[in-house]
């Protein structure tokens, strides 16, 4: 078998639609607790914005080579200028449609001594119309994809999921979708789902052993007629279900620092490997390194090509 060339990346197209998102960081210093509440004082020394939701994804595809589209939604303001001009700086191409009733979904994170002390989150669903148009916009760019990424934050972005889904096997492209919410009905005929525990727990219910595990994801992945479930487990690692076949893959962070965004870059190195024709089974454990990189890193990061394959 030929080894895997990381500079096939360059030839990957991947179309990521979903909720866009910016993360904004506060960093600071904290020496004392206020006097009006028992709650610390963060003198902000260093501000920073980040992309984050399917921004992050496409982001994280874009700085592994591979050439990402981003289709969503953000408000008329400033901070859905900031989405674009790092969309640009990222060298993503993009189709944002603007609802001029929904601010610009953000989360905005105060930290003092690289430790998060709150989030805060400003945000709205956006409305009937411009996700009709989204729709449009969807529908002519899956043609020139190779995969079709889905990441569902669970903030409206993907209201027409069922369509999206059905125009996308019509055109025979993979759908890797990153899941949200206990309704996973709105996702069948997906090729690959990546839900974490909790959130597949929230789907099955809990489970008592590795064996109930399984039979419970291979009944909800042939439930759905979904090519592969692919579990992430945090420090368990992941597991690759496909019909009849449950493949683990251990956890490789060698420090876990801040998990956010880190199935973000998954699911942008899982779509990258997949878009230029590697089988999950070689794609999956990539991914799981991928992983275990951005951990390592403070807040949504991304792994770049050079890491992720310096000792591959």
């Amino acid at each position: 078998m030929k080894p895997f060339d990381p500079l096939s990346l360059s030839a990957a197209r991947i179309l990521v639609v979903g909720d866009v998102m910016l993360d904004r960081y506060w960093f600071g210093d904290v020496s004392r607790i206020s006097p009006e509440a028992p709650v610390p004082v963060v003198l902000v020394n260093r501000t920073e914005d980040r992309l984050g939701g399917a921004a992050n994804v496409g982001r994280n595809i874009a700085s592994l080579g591979a050439r990402a589209e981003l289709v969503g939604v953000i408000g008329r303001d400033e901070a859905g200028q900031r989405v674009r001009a790092l969309i640009a700086e990222a060298g993503m191409s993009d189709a944002l449609f603007e609802d001029v009733e929904m601010p610009t979904i953000v989360k905005l994170r105060v930290l003092g001594r690289q430790q998060q002390l709150v989030r805060v989150d400003f945000e709205r669903k956006p409305g009937h119309e411009v996700l009709e148009a989204a729709l449009g916009g969807i529908e002519q760019r899956i043609a020139n994809a190779d995969v079709v990424v889905l990441s569902d934050y669970g903030k409206g972005g993907l209201a027409h999921i069922a369509h999206i889904l059905s125009s996308a096997r019509a055109a025979n492209k993979p759908v890797i979708i990153d899941p949200k919410g206990a309704d996973y009905e709105r996702y069948r005929g997906a090729t690959v789902l990546t839900p974490n525990r909790s959130e597949l727990a929230q789907v099955v219910g809990g489970w008592s052993s590795e064996a109930d595990l399984h039979a419970k994801a291979e009944q909800l992945r042939a439930s759905l007629d979904v090519q592969a479930l692919l579990l992430t487990r945090s420090e368990e690692g992941m597991t690759l279900f496909t019909a009849g076949s449950a493949l683990n893959f251990p956890a490789v962070a060698r420090e876990v620092f801040d998990v956010s965004g880190a199935g973000d870059t998954v699911v942008a190195t899982l779509a990258s490997l997949v878009a230029v024709g590697l089988p999950l089974a070689e794609a999956v454990p990539v991914a799981n390194r991928a992983g275990g990189i951005v951990v390592g890193k403070v807040g949504t990061a991304v792994v770049t090509r050079d890491e992720l394959f310096a000792h591959a």
